[in-house]
């Protein structure tokens, strides 16, 4: 128990004890500077003060670096890189189809059995006259595709194309003398054949069109009735009204236009907006110095 009347012992007395305090508050402070907690004795005071007659608690352990944080590297988006192509409908081969389904002249016409078919130049006859079909230019390259295969290119098909003629006359029946504007082609590795002919007339009752018959192979097609698909292109109005507005190489032509639509086309009609837009051809070029046209062809194998 502290003596109470310490204080009453004299001057030298109370210097020694203030000695010895100060002592041991330079101990403590020494350890504060060794990284160690200083106790705080029992002696008075604002810890937070400076003076050497206050004792300060600091801790001088080294403080952690922060540890970066990873900043994820943003997974690319896979871009999809497939061809999107739908099956092209199945449409009538018409009255003039010459491929062995019907007669003409009271005899099978079947122009697919005939030698010389194959070809890619259609605008000649090539069986009793070589007269060569008036028209407008058009080079047109069609794709085949598998529409049940992610649009693969379908190699060694055969296309038949035929169509009528600038007046609106179809070889082996309303021009039965000739036999231009038919021929067949066989797709290369890509899928892709490609016929030189002309741009077709509008005629009475009909949307300007292409026909055209895929066959599994050139035998079965020259064999005749083997049609895997039978269906048609449909022309584009803007590229019928520029060829067309030359009267004298297609009379008539601009007026029949003029009274039909795709809408109201006996073929076309009822198709969907995406048939539309698969069975219509991109085309470019001029009509001075040839058209060039492209389209695909969706068979579902």
């Amino acid at each position: 128990m502290p003596d109470p009347h310490a204080h009453a012992h004299g001057l030298s007395y109370d210097l020694e004890a203030m000695r010895s305090l100060i002592a041991r508050r330079r101990v403590l402070r020494l350890f504060a500077g060794t990284g160690a907690v200083a106790l705080l004795g029992g002696c008075g005071g604002d810890s937070g003060a400076s003076s050497d007659g206050d004792i300060s608690v600091v801790d001088t352990s080294p403080t952690p670096a922060p540890t970066p944080t990873a900043t994820a590297t943003p997974t690319p988006t896979p871009t999809s890189s497939t061809t999107t192509c739908i099956a092209d409908p199945e449409e009538t081969a018409g009255p003039y189809p010459a491929d062995g389904t019907n007669t003409a002249s009271g005899s099978t016409s079947n122009v697919l059995t005939i030698s010389g078919i194959e070809r890619s130049d259609i605008r000649s006859s090539f069986i009793s006259s070589t007269t060569v079909a008036s028209g407008t230019k058009l080079t047109i390259t069609l794709t085949l595709v598998d529409s049940n295969a992610s649009c693969a290119p379908l190699a060694g098909y055969a296309l038949y194309l035929w169509h009528c003629d600038n007046e609106g006359h179809y070889s082996l029946y309303s021009a039965p003398s000739e036999s231009y504007l038919r021929g067949i082609q066989v797709t290369d590795s890509n899928g892709q054949a490609t016929f030189v002919t002309n741009f077709p007339a509008c005629y009475s009752g009909r949307w300007p069109h292409i026909h055209f018959e895929v066959y599994s192979s050139l035998s079965n097609a020259t064999s005749g009735r083997y049609a895997l698909l039978t269906s048609q292109l449909c022309m584009p109005e803007a590229i019928c009204d520029t060829v067309y507005a030359d009267s004298s190489l297609y009379p008539s032509s601009a007026t029949r236009l003029a009274s039909i639509t795709l809408s109201s086309d006996n073929v076309f009609g009822d198709n969907t907006a995406a048939q539309i837009a698969q069975q219509t051809p991109a085309v470019g070029g001029s009509v001075s110095s040839g058209l060039t046209a492209s389209a695909t062809i969706g068979l579902a194998t």
